[in-house]
C-alpha cells in the first residue's frame, strides 16, 4: 500500500446511522479488499429482541438476545461471546485474508466483554491496514482506548451530516492506492 493507512472511527448517539453509514461507504467500494462484520437489530413484531452480527462475506449470527442467559449482559440482552469469539472476530485477523480495509461495526460495550476482540481491534489499530469502525458515543475501558488512539480519526455523526460524512469517507477510502 503506497499510502498510510486511514483509521476512521465514526462515533453519535444511538440511532444516529453509524451502521447505515458504514454499510453505504463499504457499498462503494472493492468488496474482495474488505473483511469485517457489522451489527443489525433483532425485532419481532415491532420489538427489539436483540442484536445480530453479519459478516461482510454474508455468514450471520446472534451477538445478545433477551431469550440468552448467561453472566455478560447489557441491559436485558444476554451476550453470546463465544459464539461472537468463535465466528466474527478470526476475520478480524490480517494475517487470515488479503483485505486492506477491515470493518468493525461496532466497538461497543456487548463486543468488549470478548478479551480476544478487543486484542484483535488493538493489532488492527496498530497494524498498516485500513480501519472503518463504528464506537459507542460513552463507555471506557477498550471504547475510550480505541478513541484517543494516536492512528484514528474520529469523526462524530449527527441528523445534520451523517450523508456528507459516508460520502466523504466513502470517497478518502476509495481514493487509497493499493
Amino acid at each position: 500500500m503506497v499510502n498510510a493507512p486511514v483509521k476512521i472511527l465514526l462515533t453519535g448517539p444511538p440511532g444516529y446511522g453509524k451502521t447505515t453509514a458504514v454499510v453505504k461507504i463499504v457499498g462503494t467500494l472493492d468488496a474482495r479488499r474488505i473483511a469485517g462484520f457489522c451489527t443489525e437489530e433483532i425485532r419481532d413484531a415491532g420489538k427489539r429482541r436483540g442484536f445480530g452480527w453479519r459478516r461482510l462475506d454474508g455468514r450471520t449470527g446472534i451477538l445478545a438476545h433477551v431469550d440468552i442467559r448467561g453472566p455478560h449482559r447489557v441491559g436485558k440482552y444476554g451476550v453470546d461471546i463465544e459464539g461472537f469469539d468463535r465466528d466474527v472476530v478470526p476475520v478480524l485477523n490480517p494475517g487470515a485474508t488479503h483485505a486492506d480495509l477491515f470493518v468493525v461495526d461496532e466497538i461497543g460495550k456487548m463486543e468488549c466483554f470478548s478479551k480476544i476482540f478487543v486484542e484483535a481491534v488493538r493489532r488492527l489499530l496498530d497494524s498498516d491496514k485500513c480501519v472503518l469502525a463504528t464506537v459507542a458515543r460513552k463507555g471506557g475501558g477498550f471504547i475510550r482506548e480505541a478513541k484517543e488512539h494516536s492512528s484514528i480519526r474520529l469523526l462524530s455523526l449527527t441528523a445534520a451530516n451523517r450523508d456528507d460524512v459516508a460520502k466523504q469517507v466513502a470517497a478518502m477510502l476509495a481514493a487509497l492506492k493499493r
